[in-house]
């Protein structure tokens, strides 16, 4: 019974990454820019031994994201990028941090991934993968005791040659008032602008609503709820730099 309320509790973790083999990781460690992990799929074909992702490419200008493209193509590691104009409706600028960014499909092996070692030991997946210079930065879910994480850590390490630190660490009994602290970092408007997306299903895969309706419901243009929107997410991923 303890186990099981244990892991009932859970504990959330980011975890700051690097494991070989890796083109993401490579090509972010050579050119700036980063890489947003959304999803991973089995290819359709019968007995393929490949897998393919959805990710998005963001950097500051074209110049930088085509670079990063050029670079993860090139990579050994990784098949061809199969570029996507939109993401139903919804550009890939609006998902991703960045002034430029671009969504694609890639295939690759599953060998070179370390998402199924973290989930064997229990760390599961709980939001985008982000990579940047070089490091992946995981938000997972333990399901199991506090005490077993950095024993289950140790298994990942070992089994995929891959160095991890913990960068934060939140038991459930302490991310509510967590989040609290920072939806009072917002002004009220930057509050009322994020709530009503995330009401509304803006941040939900595929997303429920566009922000030209986001803006049309609170009677402003698109550029305004824009810029209240982007900075309501900065202070809520870093509260303490605003």
């Amino acid at each position: 019974m303890a186990v099981r309320g244990a892991t009932r509790a859970g504990t959330r973790l980011t975890l700051d990454l690097w494991h070989p083999n890796c083109w993401a990781i490579e090509a972010t460690e050579q050119y700036p820019g980063g890489i947003l992990a959304h999803a991973i799929y089995h290819a359709p074909e019968t007995g393929t031994t490949t897998v393919n992702g959805l990710f998005t490419a963001y950097g500051d200008t074209v110049e930088e994201v085509e670079t990063l493209l050029d670079a993860i193509e090139a990579s050994e590691y990784g098949g061809e990028v199969q570029e996507l104009q939109e993401r139903f409706g919804q550009t890939a600028a609006q998902v991703a941090p960045g002034r430029v960014a671009r969504e694609f499909f890639l295939e690759y092996d599953p060998a070179d991934m370390v998402c199924p070692t973290l989930l064997q030991q229990g760390f599961v997946h709980s939001a985008p993968t982000r990579i940047e210079g070089g490091r992946e930065y995981w938000k997972v879910c333990f399901a199991g005791e506090r005490g077993n994480i950095e024993t289950s850590l140790d298994a990942v390490r070992e089994e995929a040659g891959a160095e991890i630190s913990v960068e934060r660490i939140a038991s459930s009994d302490t991310v509510e008032p967590e989040r609290a602290r920072r939806l009072g970092t917002l002004t009220p408007t930057q509050r009322e602008v994020f709530e009503l997306a995330r009401e509304r299903g803006y941040y939900q895969w595929p997303r429920g609503v566009s922000t030209r309706d986001l803006a049309a419901e609170l009677d402003i243009s698109k550029t305004t709820l824009l810029e209240h929107l982007r900075k309501a997410e900065a202070k809520l991923l870093d509260p303490d730099s605003n």
